[in-house]
């Protein structure tokens, strides 16, 4: 089983930052894909980024390219997702989840565990 809790989550102003971060239990994170997905209300779940095992290859959704950045230090057993230049349509519940295998994909069929979600709203 593996706990993901995700933090950092809050209230900002357009134009502005946040480093969200998840941190998973047990002793095989390094071994799977993490992603970031998020849900607006009355929307569906989309997806926003994803690292593969290592951190060394990643992929973003077209609407975050650029002022987003994933990341991930396999020593804490954390991923993060940095957040550039929020725009109020970032406005989500944003969750992290992990992959079925050590590599990272745009869909949410793909990982098969979930943290609660951390709540970010940009202000315009």
């Amino acid at each position: 089983q593996v706990l993901l809790v995700e933090s950092g989550g809050g209230l900002v102003q357009a134009g502005g930052s946040l480093r969200l971060s998840c941190a998973a239990s047990g002793r095989t994170f390094s071994n799977y894909g993490m992603g970031w997905f998020r849900q607006a209300p009355g929307k569906e779940r989309e997806f926003v980024a994803t690292a593969n095992w290592s951190g060394g290859s990643t992929s973003y959704a077209d609407s975050v390219k650029g002022r987003f950045t994933i990341f991930r230090d396999n020593a804490k057993n954390t991923v993060y997702l940095q957040m550039n230049s929020l725009k109020p349509e970032d406005t989500a519940v944003y969750y992290c989840a992990k992959s079925w295998d050590s590599l990272g994909y745009p869909r949410p069929d793909a990982y098969n565990y979930w943290g609660q979600g951390t709540q970010v709203t940009v202000s315009s």
